[in-house]
């Protein structure tokens, strides 16, 4: 499992890296699935404390075919970070096409009141099998 590449985008002094991993072993390419994990890691790098309320996601496979996925915070859990704090976490998906792309944002209370929100940089899903 290797990555070459991580994305990185800032939005708001709230940095946003994310590394995808193709999962070689864990996919059945006879059976059209690609499965890859991705790590996000979320920095603030603001003078405030903030508080991820919500994410969206948009994955899109070879094909054009679009998923939009959302949910509260991540994994239902709504972490704070204070200034300087960083949050991680990985999360996998599946496609069934040999690649595909995903991007999204998070929604972000930035301090009592002040809402933002945060985009995800746009990354590949790239396999051997392209």
């Amino acid at each position: 499992m290797s990555s070459l590449y991580t994305f990185e985008k800032t939005t708001a002094d709230i940095r946003v890296l994310v590394t995808p991993v193709f999962m070689d072993e864990e996919s059945k390419p006879e059976e059209h699935f690609y499965l890859w994990a991705y790590q996000v890691r979320i920095e603030n790098l603001s003078s405030a404390s903030i508080k991820i309320l919500d994410r969206q996601w948009k994955v899109i496979d070879a094909h054009g075919t679009t998923q939009n996925i959302s949910g509260v915070g991540v994994f239902k859990d709504q972490p704070a970070l204070k200034p300087g704090d960083a949050f991680e976490y990985t999360n996998t998906i599946p496609l069934g096409t040999t690649s595909g792309f995903m991007t999204g944002k998070y929604a972000l209370e930035k301090t009592k009141g002040t809402f933002v929100d945060v985009d995800i940089p746009t990354f590949s899903l790239d396999s051997p099998y392209d």
